[in-house]
C-alpha cells in the first residue's frame, strides 16, 4: 500500500532533470485560479500565499528530496497568485465611473485605427471639466468621426477636443472576452469618440516621448517611400504604427491567417534579429585577423540583443513584442552561455519571466497562441528522426521541407485557440503561409532592416523598394486567399472550461516522459468534447439595452440593423456565425416597428424598445407583463412585467437568457466583484425578473 501510494512521488523523482517546464504551468495555474476568484482578495489571501510560499521553499531547501517537485509546484502557483495581486495594484487607477460629454484635454501617446476605421487617438495628462485628478483616467481613447485635415497627429502634441466618454465596456456575454479587464492592467480609464475638430494646443516638448516620435517619423518615412497599402503594411511590420492600415486590409489579413505577419511579435523579431546575427557574424567570419581572436557567436548575440531591444522599445513595448523580446532574450542568453538556444527549458524561462511580470497575459489570446506555437515546433522538430533532414532529403530540399513543416506544426498548434477566441477556422491558411512567410523572412524584414543602416548615407532606397515589394506581395496573396469562397469556417465560442483543459492535456503530451504522456489525449479529447456540447444563450441583451439576439433555427436574429455593432459583432462571432448585422437583422424572431421590435423566448413575449417612442410606450409595455427592455432610464415604471432598463444593466452588463427547466434562466456578464469591476447587482434582482418574466404561462429560475 505505501508503494503504491508513493508511486507518483518515485515517478516525478525519476523524472527529475525534465520537470523544470512545469515550473512555468504552475506558475500559469496559480495566475488562472486568481482570476477565476469569485471575490477580490484581500490581506489574509496573500498573507496565506506569502506562507504557502515560505513553506514550500522551506519544504524544498530542508525536506526530504521526495517531496522536492511538490514543494517546487506550490511555491510556483503561490509566486502566481501574488504576482497577480502586485501587479493588480500597481496597475490600478482611475476608470470614469460617469458618461461624460464635454472638452478634453490630452497629450496624444498612441494612434491607431478603430474598428470603423476612425483614426483614434490615446491621451494622457488627461484634463476634464469638473472632474478632480483622483476620477480622471490616466489614458483615455478617443476616436476621430469625420476628415479633419487641419490636424495631422504626432505623439506629443497636446491636443483638446469635445468627447464623448464611458468607461470601457464589459463582455458582451458572460464568460467572453472582457475588454474592460484588458483595459484595467492598461490604465485606460475612458473611450469615446468626437464629431467637433480637435485642435492643437501645444506641439511636442522637446525630448518628450522621443522613441513615440521617432516611431512616428520613420513609419512616415517608409509609408512616403512606399506608398499606399503596401507601405501602411511595411511601417505597421517595422515600427508598430497602424495608423494608416485600413480595416479592410486588416480583415484580408485576418481572414488568410496572415495577421500575425502585422503583430510585432515572434516571428518579426526572430527575422529582425536572425538577419542582424547572421549579417554580423558572416561579415566578422570575412575578417580573419579578428575571426581568430574574437568569439564572433557571442559578439554578433550581444550586438542582437542590443537591435532586439531597440526595437522593442520603438515598436511600442506592447505585450506581443514584449513576449517575442523575452523569448529572443533567452536564446541569445542562451547562446552566450553556450547552451542550445531552444529548448522547452528556453520557453518556460520566457513564459514564467513574463507570467510574473504582467500576469494578466495569461488571458490574451497572444500568448496562447505564441507559446503553443513555440512549444509545437520545438517538439515536433524534436520528434522527428534527424535523417529526415540530414540523409534521406537533398539538400536544395531542406528549407522547402522546413518551411511547410513548421507551417503545418505551428498551424495546427494555433488553430484550437484562434478558433475558440475569433470563432473562425481559416482553411486556406497554410497556403498563405507557405506563399508569404519567406517574403516576410527575406524581403520585408532584412530590407527594413538595411533601410535603416542605409539611411543616414541616403542610401535607403533600395532597400525600401524590395520591402514594397515584399509587402505588396503579401498584401496580394493576403486579398486572393480572403476571396476564395470558403476560406473561413465559422465555429461556435467553447465554454471557458475548454481552453484550460486541452491546455493541460496537451502540456502533460509534450512535457511528458515514457507511455504516461499519451494520457494526455484523455483531457484533450474530453475539451473537444465539451466544446461540442457548449451550448448558446436563447437570448442576448446588450449592456445598454439598445439590441437583443435570438436564437433561432436559422442563426440568431438581431432586433435592428444597425447599432450596437460591437455588441452584434461578437454575438454572431461567438455564434460561429458568418452573417452580418443587416442579414441576422432580416432573420424571423423580431416584428414590430423599429422602436419596440416583439419576439417570444421559452413561451414568455418581450419586447426591446429604443429611442424616445420607445421609452414613451414602457409603462404600456409593462403593465401587459414578459419582458421589457429600455434603452434608457424607465423611472416610475411599474407592472407585472421584467423592466430591464439603463438603471438595471449598469449594475448586470450585458444579459444572457436560457431556456432551462421549463422556465427562464438570466445570467449577468457582470459576476464576481472583482477591482476592475464595479459593484454588481444583486442576485435577487434577477431572481425577481425571472419570476416576473415568467408570472404569465411557466415558471422561472434564476442564477447570478
Amino acid at each position: 500500500m505505501a508503494g503504491i501510494l508513493l508511486w507518483p512521488l518515485l515517478a516525478l523523482q525519476a523524472a527529475r532533470g525534465t520537470l523544470f517546464p512545469w515550473a512555468a504551468v504552475a506558475i500559469g495555474t496559480g495566475v488562472g485560479l486568481w482570476f477565476l476568484l469569485p471575490w477580490e482578495p484581500g490581506v489574509p489571501f496573500y498573507l496565506a500565499a506569502g506562507a504557502v510560499l515560505a513553506t514550500a521553499c522551506a519544504l524544498r531547501a530542508f525536506g526530504p528530496e521526495l517531496l522536492a517537485p511538490i514543494a517546487v509546484a506550490l511555491a510556483c502557483a503561490a509566486a502566481g497568485m501574488l504576482a497577480a495581486g502586485v501587479r493588480l495594484h500597481l496597475q490600478a487607477s482611475p476608470m470614469l465611473d460617469f458618461r461624460y460629454y464635454g472638452p478634453v484635454q490630452g497629450r496624444i501617446v498612441g494612434i491607431d485605427r478603430s474598428q470603423s476605421d476612425a483614426l483614434r487617438l490615446t491621451l494622457d495628462q488627461v484634463v476634464l471639466r469638473d472632474t478632480s485628478p483622483a476620477r480622471t483616467p490616466l489614458h483615455v481613447r478617443v476616436s476621430m468621426q469625420g476628415d479633419q485635415p487641419w490636424l495631422v497627429p504626432a505623439p506629443g502634441q497636446v491636443v483638446i477636443l469635445t468627447a464623448m466618454l464611458s468607461a470601457p465596456q464589459g463582455p458582451v456575454e458572460p464568460g467572453t472576452f472582457d475588454f474592460r479587464q484588458m483595459a484595467f492592467f492598461d490604465q485606460l480609464g475612458a473611450v469615446g469618440y468626437t464629431r467637433t475638430p480637435v485642435l492643437l494646443l501645444e506641439p511636442p516638448e522637446e525630448g518628450a516621448l522621443y522613441i513615440d516620435r521617432l516611431r512616428s517619423t520613420l513609419a512616415q518615412a517608409i509609408r512616403d517611400a512606399v506608398p499606399g497599402d503596401a507601405g501602411a503594411f511595411a511601417a505597421g511590420a517595422m515600427t508598430g504604427d497602424r495608423s494608416g492600415i485600413t480595416q479592410a486590409t486588416v480583415k484580408d489579413l485576418r481572414d488568410s491567417n496572415l495577421a500575425h505577419l502585422l503583430a510585432i511579435s515572434g516571428m518579426n523579431m526572430a527575422f529582425l534579429v536572425a538577419f542582424v546575427f547572421g549579417l554580423l557574424r558572416t561579415g566578422l567570419a570575412a575578417i580573419p585577423p579578428l575571426a581568430l581572436r574574437v568569439n564572433t557567436k557571442k559578439v554578433a548575440a550581444v550586438v542582437a540583443l542590443g537591435v532586439a531591444y531597440f526595437y522593442l522599445q520603438l515598436s511600442g513595448s506592447n505585450v506581443a513584442t514584449e513576449r517575442a523580446f523575452i523569448m529572443v532574450s533567452v536564446m541569445l542568453g542562451a547562446i552566450l552561455l553556450d547552451r542550445r538556444a531552444l529548448t522547452l527549458r528556453s520557453v518556460a524561462i520566457a513564459a514564467a519571466v513574463l507570467l510574473l511580470w504582467q500576469p494578466e497575459t495569461l488571458l490574451q489570446p497572444g500568448f496562447q497562441m505564441s507559446f503553443a506555437a513555440t512549444v509545437a515546433l520545438i517538439a515536433g522538430f524534436r520528434a522527428i528522426d534527424a535523417r529526415v533532414t540530414r540523409e534521406r532529403l537533398p539538400r536544395w530540399m531542406l528549407p522547402v521541407y522546413m518551411a511547410v513543416l513548421s507551417s503545418v506544426i505551428a498551424g495546427m498548434a494555433t488553430a484550437p485557440y484562434a478558433a475558440a477566441h475569433f470563432g473562425r477556422f481559416t482553411d486556406y491558411g497554410l497556403i498563405a503561409n507557405l506563399l508569404t512567410v519567406p517574403a516576410m523572412g527575406l524581403m520585408v524584414m532584412p530590407g527594413g532592416a538595411m533601410a535603416a543602416l542605409l539611411a543616414p548615407f541616403g542610401l535607403a532606397g533600395p532597400a525600401l523598394w524590395v520591402m514594397g515589394l515584399g509587402s505588396a506581395w503579401i498584401l496580394f496573396v493576403a486579398d486572393w486567399i480572403a476571396g476564395l469562397d470558403g476560406s473561413v469556417t465559422a465555429i461556435p465560442t467553447p465554454s471557458s472550461l475548454v481552453l484550460p483543459v486541452l491546455t493541460l492535456g496537451a502540456l502533460w503530451l509534450v512535457i511528458g516522459t515514457g507511455r504516461m504522456r499519451l494520457l494526455g489525449l484523455v483531457p484533450m479529447l474530453a475539451a473537444l468534447v465539451l466544446w461540442v456540447l457548449s451550448p448558446r444563450p436563447d437570448l442576448l441583451i446588450a449592456g445598454d439595452g439598445r439590441i437583443a439576439g435570438l436564437l433561432s433555427e436559422q442563426g440568431r436574429a438581431l432586433s435592428a440593423p444597425r447599432g450596437g455593432g460591437f455588441s452584434a459583432e461578437n454575438w454572431l462571432q461567438n455564434d460561429g456565425d458568418l452573417a452580418t448585422q443587416e442579414d441576422a437583422a432580416a432573420r424571423p424572431g423580431f416584428d414590430g416597428p423599429r422602436g419596440a421590435r416583439r419576439f417570444v423566448v421559452g413561451g414568455v413575449p418581450g419586447v426591446v424598445l429604443t429611442g424616445k417612442a420607445g421609452l414613451a410606450a414602457a409603462p404600456a409595455a409593462c403593465a401587459a407583463g414578459g419582458i421589457v427592455v429600455v434603452a434608457g432610464m424607465a423611472e416610475g415604471v411599474d407592472g407585472p412585467c421584467a423592466l430591464i432598463d439603463e438603471g438595471l444593466l449598469r449594475q448586470t452588463g450585458a444579459i444572457a437568457v436560457w431556456i432551462q427547466d421549463g422556465g427562464l434562466r438570466l445570467v449577468p456578464a457582470r459576476g464576481a466583484a472583482r477591482r476592475w469591476q464595479p459593484p454588481a447587482a444583486d442576485p435577487g434582482m434577477l431572481v425577481e425578473l425571472a419570476r416576473r418574466a415568467t408570472a404569465t404561462p411557466q415558471l422561472a429560475t434564476a442564477s447570478p
